[in-house]
């Protein structure tokens, strides 16, 4: 079976409390059937134009072809080599998917110079750069394209035979690309971002670097009556009860890979889950966690744990580990998922399908761009690390260790911490070592996410999901910075506004933030875990 999945303990019991309930309220059908009232009044004009994705299997068979016929042209023009610029749905789906197919694909979804330079430098001249925004007009993705069709430019390559567009019909950038010349793609409009990994944006830049994608939408297509059926045994009724539907409810969920073989898929279920829930002070937190994280020795009541395993069993009920069990190929994991998603919403009570708290940080950011203030000066340095942050921290802080000190001790019973790491991530990955340190010491859920790209993903839920979290900021000075063409500031002052312009809008919501700036990534970073252990 190309999905399977087996519950236990409180998933098991909201399982059997929900899914009848969900059979007899047609909700299966519902979605497939593209009911917009599933998710209330409130939610209902929005959900008319967002269950597209229920028929992408459908929709994207005709793109096959397209996209392999110009897999097969750029090879011709002696391209090898495939990058992608896209932020949240747009990068992920397609960064799990050739991942677990063993492609290279470069996923740029970072403004950090450091980052942006070295795509820039990786091959460019057989390069091809798939440009990918629903909205047309990502600030991060249109600067992306900038830079590439400089660099394409100053190497006497030609932009137009290099650079392909995936976007909404009639976007700004449908509309820019289309009068410059570039080769287009236009995504179904009736699909958000973060259920789009079997349309355009999940399959052009995969196609493109060489995964068999209508294989992947032969995954997603053995799966898909099952979901449409109202029965008891729906995979996407299950895993929604399963995952929102536990009595007391447990909002944090624990993503483990633990012997599947797709490769990064927690990554791609935290962005869905937690902007598709994280709204009115509700919303279901995803955890990605290792196997021996510290979270499952603490047996924290509000974690739901859920496995993705090799085999999950025929068996649905099971007794034992007090969790989810999910397993299939990439395919119908994502289908599945997408159900279940639209499924928690139902159950919590949310509309899944819009995010009413990301345009905070982006009008943050433009204030910031606009107005240039002056830098915050920073309440005290320690080393080379700058320190800031909201009063609550850093008015009972005397350095670094204490501030971190102060941090933890905002974390409640019920709480979790975020670290977002605003640096190059290509040269500090050992910053993903902290969510394990915090987690120890602090004894709650630790999320950790690389900014810019975290704010299309949990960023929603950091700031509309319950009022719980405590932030720990990691920024740096670039080691080099680089312009973007046309535009009047740089990718290190852009980066950095967003960095700041989240940070307010965080502190806005009254939620205590401390900001770290490393002075010299290189140097500080040492002190940086010396101070946190």
């Amino acid at each position: 079976m190309s999905f399977r999945i087996s519950v236990s303990g409180a998933a098991a019991e909201a399982v059997r409390t929900h899914v009848p309930t969900l059979v007899k309220d047609l909700v299966a059908s519902g979605i497939t059937g593209f009911d917009a009232a599933l998710w209330g009044p409130d939610a209902e004009s929005e959900a008319a134009k967002r269950l597209g994705w229920t028929e992408s299997v459908a929709i994207s068979r005709p793109l096959v072809e397209e996209i392999n016929a110009l897999r097969d042209e750029l090879h011709a023009a002696g391209v090898r080599h495939i990058a992608l610029a896209g932020m949240g749905g747009s990068s992920l789906a397609p960064e799990v998917i050739t991942n677990t197919a063993r492609v290279d694909l470069t996923v740029l979804d970072s403004t950090e110079p450091g980052q942006v330079l070295s795509a820039l430098g990786d091959r460019l001249a057989e390069t091809a750069l798939v440009v990918s925004s629903k909205s047309g007009s990502t600030t991060e993705t249109d600067s992306q394209r900038r830079a590439f069709e400089a660099a394409f430019t100053d190497a006497g390559i030609d932009p137009l035979t290099r650079i392909i567009v995936v976007t909404d019909p009639g976007s700004p950038l449908d509309k820019n690309a289309r009068e410059t010349g570039y080769r287009v793609f236009n995504a179904d409009p009736n699909v958000g971002g973060r259920y789009s990994a079997l349309t355009a944006f999940g399959l052009v830049p995969s196609g493109l670097s060489g995964v068999d994608i209508g294989e992947l939408l032969d995954e997603a297509e053995t799966i898909a009556l099952s979901l449409a059926i109202d029965d008891a045994s729906n995979p996407g009724l299950i895993l929604g009860a399963a995952i929102a539907g536990t009595s007391p409810l447990r909002d944090k969920l624990g993503i483990i890979t633990d012997g599947t073989h797709i490769v990064g898929f927690g990554d791609w279920a935290e962005q869905l889950i937690a902007e598709s829930t994280g709204k009115l002070g509700k919303g279901i937190l995803p955890v990605v966690l290792e196997k021996d994280a510290p979270e499952l020795k603490d047996e924290l009541a509000d974690l739901q744990l859920v496995r993705l395993v090799d085999d999950a069993g025929d068996d649905v009920f099971v007794d034992g580990a007090d969790e989810i069990r999910v397993s299939g190929t990439l395919g119908a994991q994502f289908l599945v998922w997408e159900y279940a998603t639209a499924v928690a919403g139902r159950l919590l009570g949310i509309n899944p399908f819009d995010q009413p708290d990301v345009e905070s940080a982006k009008i943050a950011t433009r204030a910031l761009l606009d107005a240039r203030p002056a830098p915050e000066p920073a309440a005290f340095v320690t080393g080379g690390i700058e320190v800031r942050g909201t009063p609550d921290v850093i008015g009972a802080s005397s350095d670094l260790v204490s501030a971190i000190e102060v941090l933890l001790e905002e974390v409640g019973d019920d709480g979790y911490i975020a670290i977002q790491a605003y640096v190059d991530r290509l040269a500090l990955p050992q910053l993903t070592e902290l969510r394990a340190i915090l987690a120890e010491r602090s004894g709650r859920p630790v999320t950790f996410g690389w900014g810019p790209r975290f704010l299309h993903s949990t960023g929603q839920f950091h700031k509309g999901g319950p009022a719980v979290g405590v932030f720990l900021q990691i920024t740096q000075n670039a080691v080099e910075d680089l312009e973007i063409p046309g535009i009047p500031f740089t990718f290190g002052e852009l980066i950095q506004a967003q960095a700041i312009g989240d940070a307010s809008v965080l502190a806005d919501h009254d939620r205590p933030v401390l900001r770290l700036n490393l002075t010299n990534a290189a140097a500080d970073t040492a002190a940086l875990f010396d101070a946190i252990r």
